[in-house]
């Protein structure tokens, strides 16, 4: 899938931003794991290297757990790097629709383009827009997951080199 990411920028909010913008509780354990939280050093220098060339697009919500473990991580990542994190917050499960996971609004309509069943889900997309991977909910990363970032971006790599 290619996308305008012109148009995610305008849809959509910076990682920290987005952490300053979630209400009590939920914004202290956020900041709680981000204070917590130490970047894999080795693998944070890769990503420093590709962190021009790629975007990674979140969709995430203030009440979920896994977003509170995964999103603070991205912040710090993104500061180590420079890379770009740009976060669909506010999503909210749409309990009276047997068709729809998501109510939108307030949820974002991109919910529906980019096909998400779960939250978090982190798309790695290349600058022009093209979807390279993507990273759903609680997944078994191996074992952190800027590392599985980074595996993404160098599957895509390797693959471009040919």
């Amino acid at each position: 899938m290619s996308t305008s990411l012109s148009e995610i920028e305008k849809k959509t909010v910076p990682i920290n931003q987005y952490i300053e913008s979630l209400e009590q509780p939920f914004q202290e354990k956020f900041l709680a794991r981000k204070q917590d939280y130490r970047l894999n050093a080795e693998t944070t220098s890769q990503l420093t290297g590709f962190a021009k060339d790629y975007v990674l697009v979140v969709f995430s919500a203030q009440w979920c757990k896994d977003c509170a473990t995964y999103i603070p991580v991205l912040a710090l990542m993104s500061e180590a790097t420079g890379m770009d994190v740009r976060i669909f917050g506010g999503l909210k499960k749409d309990p009276l629709s047997h068709t729809r996971k998501w109510r939108s609004p307030p949820s974002p309509p991109e919910v529906e383009t980019f096909h998400i069943d779960k939250i978090p889900t982190i798309v790695v997309m290349s600058k022009e827009g093209k979807e390279i991977g993507r990273i759903v909910e609680n997944p078994k990363l191996a074992p952190t997951l800027e590392q599985k970032i980074c595996e993404i971006i160098k599957s895509q790599q390797q693959c471009s080199a040919y």
